[in-house]
C-alpha cells in the first residue's frame, strides 16, 4: 500500500504549483476517484438489504462488516492528497528528512504512549500520519531529490530498524492485522509500519530507472495503461468476489481448512473461480470508473478562494468519515459515518458549481 501513496503524490506534484485553488484541485482528484465508490455503496445498499433475511445473524455481521473496510485506503489517500500544497515544497533532501523525522518521530511516541496506557489506544489513529512519509518520497521521487546510493542507503537503515523492532520491540512481524496483537500494525499504523514504508520507498526509487525501461515495451505499456483505467474497480470489486466464493464454498459445506482432506485441490478452484470473477467483474465494469457519472463530473474550475477552502474542507471530512466507518462497516454506527460522507461529497459538488453573490 505504502507505494500507491508513492505514485499518487509524485503524479500531483506538477499540477500543485502556487496559486492553484487548493478545493478546486481536490475536487478534480476526488471526481474520478469516487466515482466507482458510488456505485460500490449501491451495490453494497441493495445487497445487503437482500442478504439480512437470507443469512444467519453470525454470517451477515461479519459480511456487513468487511463490505467497506477496503474503503480505509480512499480515506486515507484523499487526506494525503489533501496536503500536497505542503508537501510539493519538499524541494530539498533537507526538508525531506525532516519531514520524515517528523512523522516517524510522532508516530515512534504515539507507539510509547499506547503501550503504556491502554485508556489512550485510540492515540493510535494519529498514526494515519503515516501515510504522508511514501507520499513525501513521492515528491521527492519528482524532484529527483535522492541519488540511488542514498535510497539503497535509507533502505538498508530502515530495514535494520525494523529487524531490531521485532527482534527485541513489542512488535509483531504480520503487517496484516491478526486477532491478539499486542500493539497491531495496520489499524492504527505503527512505528513497524512507518518503517516498512520508508524501506518500499526507496526502493521504488532505486528501481525506478529499470521499471520505466521495462514499461517503454509497448505490451508492458498497453497491459499498464489497461490496468491503470481500472485500478479502483480491481480494488474495489474483488472484495465482493472473494465474500461471493467463500459463502458459495461454505454454503455447499465444502472443508477448505489447512489439513482437511482436498484442502490443495479446493484452494486451487477457488483461486480459479477468483480470477474468472475478478475478470469478468473488470471487463464489464471498468466503464463505470471511466465514464463521467451525471450530477457528479462536469463541476467547473473553482476559481473562488472561499469556495476552495469549503469545498476543500468538505472533500476532508469525507474523507476522515470513511476512516471511521471502517471500525463498522455497513452497520451500526458504520452506516452514520458513510452518510456523512456522501452528504460531505454532495455539498461539496454543489458548492464546487455555486456562483458568489454580487
Amino acid at each position: 500500500m505504502p507505494l500507491f501513496f508513492f505514485a499518487g503524490a509524485a503524479a500531483c506534484v506538477p499540477s500543485w504549483r502556487p496559486g492553484t485553488n487548493w478545493g478546486g484541485g481536490l475536487m478534480k482528484r476526488a471526481a474520478r476517484l469516487f466515482r466507482p465508490v458510488f456505485y460500490y455503496l449501491s451495490f453494497w445498499a441493495v445487497a445487503l438489504v437482500i442478504l439480512y433475511p437470507l443469512l444467519p445473524q453470525h454470517v451477515y455481521e461479519p459480511v456487513a462488516g468487511v463490505s467497506i473496510q477496503l474503503l480505509w485506503f480512499l480515506g486515507a489517500y484523499v487526506l494525503v492528497l489533501a496536503a500536497m500544497p505542503v508537501l510539493s515544497r519538499i524541494t530539498s533532501t533537507a526538508r525531506l528528512a525532516a519531514g520524515v523525522t517528523a512523522v516517524y518521530a510522532m508516530i515512534a511516541a504515539v507507539d510509547a504512549v499506547r503501550l503504556h496506557c491502554s485508556a489512550a489506544a485510540s492515540l493510535g489513529y494519529l498514526n494515519l500520519a503515516v501515510w504522508l512519509i511514501p507520499a513525501m518520497f513521492g515528491v521527492a521521487y519528482r524532484h529527483r531529490l535522492l541519488t540511488r546510493a542514498r535510497a539503497i542507503g535509507t533502505a538498508a537503515i530502515f530495514l535494520a530498524t525494523n529487524v531490531a523492532l521485532l527482534c527485541w520491540g513489542p512488535y509483531e512481524l504480520s503487517l496484516v492485522g491478526i486477532e491478539g496483537q499486542r500493539l497491531p500494525n495496520m489499524s492504527p499504523p505503527s512505528l513497524l509500519l512507518a518503517g516498512h514504508a520508508i524501506i518500499l520507498s526507496a526502493l521504488a526509487v532505486v528501481a525506478a530507472p529499470a521499471i520505466a525501461r521495462w514499461a517503454r515495451r509497448p505490451r508492458v505499456w498497453w497491459l499498464a495503461a489497461i490496468g491503470n483505467s481500472g485500478a479502483m474497480t480491481l480494488y474495489l470489486w474483488h472484495m465482493p468476489a472473494l465474500l461471493g466464493v467463500h459463502l458459495l464454498f461454505d454454503g455447499l459445506g465444502v472443508p477448505h481448512y489447512p489439513g482437511e482432506p482436498g484442502f490443495a485441490v479446493i484452494s486451487a478452484a477457488q483461486l480459479l473461480i477468483m480470477c474468472g470473477a475478478v475478470a469478468a467483474l473488470f471487463v464489464a465494469l471498468r466503464p463505470l470508473e471511466n465514464n463521467p457519472l451525471p450530477g457528479w463530473d462536469g463541476a467547473p474550475a473553482i476559481t473562488s478562494v472561499w469556495h476552495g477552502a469549503g469545498v476543500g474542507v468538505l472533500l476532508c471530512v469525507a474523507g476522515a468519515a470513511i476512516l471511521a466507518s471502517v471500525k463498522w462497516g455497513l452497520k451500526d454506527d458504520g452506516l452514520a459515518c458513510i452518510a456523512v460522507t456522501v452528504a460531505a461529497l454532495v455539498a461539496a459538488r454543489i458548492l464546487a458549481v455555486a456562483r458568489l453573490p454580487r
